[in-house]
């Protein structure tokens, strides 16, 4: 008998309740997903997530008093191994920045559908760091932004001179697709090979390019190609 892995467990926190509560109903509709908490406001998210310790934190950024991205923290400190996934309605770069800089592992806009959210979640647990398509070029300008900025927080510096001599043929091409925005799965049936393979892949880019997550590796190709 196969084990059936257990169901992500998720809290959705959003101040309005009409569309919190759709939400809810939707992503209930999914075995694989739990909503096991809801809240309304920073305060009350913070202290639903000590108590249910969820593993995905769906967090919308305009809240009522606190707003999300500064709600960051006291959420990690609640729920220290909660990935943080959010859902919000602004196109900002600088918020999409600051949720990114501040812990958040993914960005997707409100626009999003029913099975797209449900695959960012499953991105999200699996690793991913999950960005809306449309918001691809506003992260990287944001990153850019942030780099010209005086004492600003620059992206990692890559761990040789030149890291991108290090890489394969099959690692460069697997690289462009990401900085495209896409996921291992479309990356594996665009290639004709394994998800796993992808994954492999993956792992050994980041490592060889001084890197931690596969938002890094998007703007960190589009500063090479700038420059």
């Amino acid at each position: 008998m196969t084990d059936v892995a257990p169901p992500i467990r998720l809290l959705v926190v959003d101040d309005h309740t009409l569309f919190r509560r759709g939400i809810v109903a939707l992503l209930g509709l999914e075995p694989r997903l739990q909503v096991v908490g809801e809240a309304g406001d920073a305060g009350q998210a913070q202290r639903r997530a000590r108590e249910l310790q969820p593993d995905l934190i769906l967090l919308d950024n305009h809240l009522p008093g606190v707003n999300g991205v500064d709600a960051l923290a006291g959420l990690r400190e609640a729920a220290p191994d909660a990935k943080v996934l959010m859902l919000t309605v602004s196109e900002d770069e600088q918020d999409l920045a600051a949720a990114l800089k501040a812990g958040a592992r993914g960005y997707v806009l409100k626009t999003i559908d029913g099975p797209d959210l449900v695959r960012a979640i499953e991105r999200t647990m699996a690793g991913d760091s999950v960005v809306s398509p449309e918001l691809t070029a506003k992260l990287v300008a944001a990153f850019q932004a942030l780099h010209a900025a005086p004492g600003a927080l620059a992206p990692p510096a890559p761990a040789a001179p030149e890291p991108l001599d290090s890489l394969s043929p099959r690692e460069r091409e697997i690289l462009d697709h990401i900085a495209r925005g896409a996921s291992n799965k479309e990356i594996a049936r665009e290639l004709g090979i394994a998800e796993t393979t992808v994954k492999i892949h993956v792992q050994h880019i980041l490592r060889k390019l001084g890197l931690s997550s596969r938002v890094q590796a998007a703007v960190y190709v589009s500063e090479r190609q700038r420059g």
